[in-house]
C-alpha cells in the first residue's frame, strides 16, 4: 500500500509587520483617517479600527476592498510586495494643502514657503 506523503508549505516570508500595521500605514501614507477610508469603503470606522489592531482578520474580499480604496495591491497590503506608497505621490492631505497653497496670492505663497523651508532646515539640524 502506497503512503501518503504529506505536503508541508514553508510560511511566507511577508516581514514583521501584521497586516493590520501594513493597512495602518499605507492609510496614513495616503492621507485617510479611519473614518475617511470607511466612508469610503461603505463601511464602519470600527471595522476599520479591528483590522488595524489585528482583531479582525481580512476575507480575500475585504483585501480586495482595502487594496481598491487605497490604490494599492493586494500583494502590497499582505506584506508580499515591497510598498512604494511614500515615494509614489504626496499624501492625499499634503496633495489638498499644496492645492490651496496655489490658490493663494503670490506675496502670501512666498512667505509660507519660507516659513516652511525654515521650519524644515532646523527639523533636519
Amino acid at each position: 500500500m502506497a503512503r501518503k506523503s504529506k505536503l508541508i508549505l514553508a510560511p511566507l516570508n511577508t516581514g514583521k509587520e501584521s497586516f493590520g500595521n501594513r493597512l495602518s500605514m499605507i492609510r496614513k501614507s495616503k492621507g485617510f483617517t479611519q473614518v475617511e477610508l470607511a466612508e469610503k469603503m461603505g463601511i464602519i470606522q470600527v471595522l476599520i479600527s479591528d483590522y488595524e489592531r489585528g482583531k479582525l482578520r481580512p476575507h480575500h474580499d475585504m483585501v480586495a476592498r482595502f487594496a481598491q480604496a487605497l490604490d494599492v495591491s493586494a500583494d502590497e497590503l499582505l506584506g508580499i510586495k515591497l510598498s512604494k506608497t511614500k515615494e509614489d505621490k504626496p499624501s492625499l492631505r499634503i496633495a489638498q494643502r499644496l492645492k490651496k497653497i496655489e490658490n493663494l496670492p503670490p506675496a502670501q505663497q512666498k512667505t509660507l514657503l519660507k516659513t516652511i523651508d525654515t521650519f524644515i532646515k532646523a527639523a533636519q539640524t
